[in-house]
């Protein structure tokens, strides 16, 4: 029998990204736990936490108790800057939605016609209230960096159906989160797996196009680099840093062919183009319509695990510490019909069950308002929705209090929401692990429940 040592230092073709990527997927072909309900994964990232009081839970409350001292009616916990003002009414009204009647928020009009489809879950919570181990905890279930990220997870587990494009994509949008890109980095996972950043707009990738003036002087470079990099492995033998370099060199020559046609939305039809808002007066509209366009093409394609991230509003992000109304109408108005239009879009080709869509910020808002017209951290309670593989769609699971302020009724943590998504794609949580430090690291840790009530 053959070592993989053997293998590496006897082979003749070198390594890279689609000869490695090659065997990942061989490896985990079958590997799965359990059927899986999706096969891919679309994660909306919403930057800077959106309040859950003016989103998916509505709090007439508030409304009744506009103005008032909040430590007068509720235990107020310390927040970030402790800037309490009084309570504070939602400038939206809710309105009740589809067959289940799932009560959403006019800041939503487009995503609301999709209430049949969506499991809100009401009760998430965070163990961070500043935003960049909020973010960390958010990505990678940790909150230091350093550890994989969801989508280096995802595609360490299961590899990639897709050849020529990475496993795990980042649609960025003009806003890298706070926490940088180890948010979507893989950890002491093997850096194959880390997250590949794309742009939606302009050059989507740097130095995507060849610099040689023939395909046969780049054909005679890589030939050398395979050389060279098959004698160190023969010399050295395993090196996870330099099997990874090699892996990104073949990838990168696939992806010359295959970013520029992926990233070529002229191929659509004006028509939809026009659903995902393309044609939207407001810019940043158009930006996250290209994310969502581009993430259901490389959803088409096989990639495993696509992240969208928002667009500049000039808002500071879903982080409104003053002028909430302004700041979260801008961003809504970015991100609602381009997230309408991939819902149906994915429905209408049939992708919608084996795509699994997450909607989600690091954290929530204060029901009461910091200074006059702001809302502050609230990592104790607050909303994220789901849809489409696996997903049982017109389900609200768990609630806050009265207020809006704290989860009261099945209380999830984000290990639970990384528990089932990884459910979802055919994977036991408590199974999938990488030894590292002398221990079977997982991405739910020690902890993590699926969340079958809101599953089909």
């Amino acid at each position: 029998m053959v070592t993989r040592r053997e293998f590496l230092t006897q082979s003749a073709n070198g390594f890279g990204a689609m000869a490695l990527t090659s065997m990942i997927v061989q490896a985990q072909e079958g590997r799965t736990h359990f059927p899986a309900k999706a096969k891919s994964v679309i994660f909306l990232y919403m930057d800077g936490g959106p309040s859950q009081v003016d989103t998916f839970d509505p709090k007439p409350l508030l409304t009744q108790y506009n103005g008032r001292n909040p430590g007068e009616l509720f235990e107020v916990a310390p927040t970030q800057f402790n800037n309490n003002g009084t309570v504070m009414g939602s400038p939206w009204t809710f309105d009740k939605h589809g067959q289940s009647g799932m009560e959403i928020s006019t800041l939503f009009p487009n995503i609301a016609r999709h209430a049949d489809d969506l499991a809100v879950v009401r009760s998430m919570t965070s163990k961070f209230p500043e935003h960049t181990s909020a973010n960390y905890f958010l990505h990678t279930g940790h909150g230091l960096q350093g550890r994989p990220s969801m989508g280096a997870w995802v595609t360490y587990g299961l590899g990639s159906e897709c050849e020529d494009l990475p496993g795990f994509i980042i649609l960025n949008g003009g806003l890298i989160p706070p926490g940088g890109l180890d948010c979507f980095g893989s950890g002491f996972l093997p850096a194959t797996f880390q997250g590949s950043v794309l742009r939606p707009t302009g050059n989507s990738l740097a130095n995507v196009r060849p610099l040689e003036p023939t395909p046969e002087l780049q054909k005679h470079k890589l030939d050398l680099l395979r050389q060279l990099d098959r004698q160190t492995l023969e010399r050295f033998g395993e090196n996870d840093a330099l099997e990874s370099a090699i892996a990104n060199y073949e990838l990168a020559f696939k992806m010359q062919g295959a970013v520029p046609e992926v990233c070529d939305i002229s191929q659509e039809t004006a028509q939809t183009q026009t659903m995902y808002g393309l044609d939207h007066e407001f810019g940043p509209t158009k930006t996250f319509g290209r994310e969502c366009l581009m993430a259901r093409r490389l959803v088409e394609r096989g990639v495993r695990f696509i992240q969208l991230t928002c667009p500049n509003c000039g808002h500071d992000r879903w982080d409104q510490h003053a002028n909430l109304k302004a700041g979260h109408t801008q961003n809504a108005l970015a991100v609602d019909q381009p997230i309408a239009a991939l819902l149906t879009d994915l429905k209408q080709r049939g992708l919608l069950d084996s795509t699994l869509i997450v909607w989600a910020g690091e954290f929530g808002r204060t029901p009461f308002a910091q200074g006059a017209d702001g809302r502050d951290h609230n990592p104790f309670g607050f909303s994220i929705w789901m849809a489409g593989g696996g997903v049982r769609g017109g389900t609200v699971y768990g609630a806050t209090d009265e207020w809006g302020y704290k989860a009261v009724e099945n209380k999830c943590e984000m290990h639970d929401l990384h528990a089932t998504m990884l459910y979802c794609l055919g994977l036991d949580h408590t199974r999938s692990t990488f030894r590292f430090s002398g221990r079977d690291m997982r991405l739910t840790d020690v902890h993590g429940r699926v969340l079958f009530d809101i599953l089909t």
